[in-house]
């Protein structure tokens, strides 16, 4: 893929903006851009892989930056970096492959796309949680493992609209956008 002009400043105001979200006060729960743009950099950096999982990465990192700004002035509960972090953020920008296989970017495939992704995460990163230990005290039995999985519904149920929401807007920006290009092209 060919980074112009427009197109790379479309992608650091996505990570900013996505970035800033997720550390506002008082956004719901699991509601934010960050598995879309994994979903979205799969899809459009296909050969290039380092943007690809680049620009989630760097979306998460600096809004983790953010959380521990608000974090350090008593702003949030919610630290922005806490130990064991490197297993979700490996998690996280794993996610990435469900965009390599959005190969034409139709609406059926980034649907497909964004519900596998943010429920491959809630699947994981419980099991995680619950096998770790995490901060929750579940047994170590199939009922503490359901009663892990019971306690993020929540999460899950707005990552999985948030996914599909934000999935719609980049997507469908990237393709008006390169109509507006291919138009532009035609007309000189």
């Amino acid at each position: 893929m060919k980074l112009n002009r427009s197109l790379v400043i479309s992608l650091v105001l996505t990570i900013f903006l996505s970035a800033v979200y997720r550390a506002m006060p008082n956004r719901p729960w699991g509601f934010a851009p960050q598995f879309a743009i994994a979903l979205f950099a799969g899809a459009i950096f296909v050969k290039d892989k380092k943007w690809a999982f680049a620009l989630p990465l760097v979306s998460m990192f600096i809004s983790d930056l953010l959380y521990q700004f608000l974090y350090n002035k008593g702003l949030t509960e919610i630290p922005g970096f806490y130990k064991g972090q490197w297993v979700n953020y490996l998690l996280f920008t794993s996610l990435t492959i469900f965009g390599f296989m959005v190969h034409s970017q139709k609406p059926l495939q980034v649907l497909g796309a964004s519900i596998a992704t943010p429920t491959t995460f809630f699947l994981i990163s419980n099991f995680m949680v619950w096998a770790g230990g995490g901060g929750l005290k579940r047994p170590k039995t199939f009922e503490g493992l359901m009663m892990c999985y019971n306690d993020a519904l929540p999460f899950y149920a707005n990552s999985l609209m948030a996914t599909a929401i934000f999935s719609a807007i980049l997507f469908g920006g990237y393709y008006f956008l390169n109509q507006s290009i291919a138009k532009k092209n035609i007309s000189l």
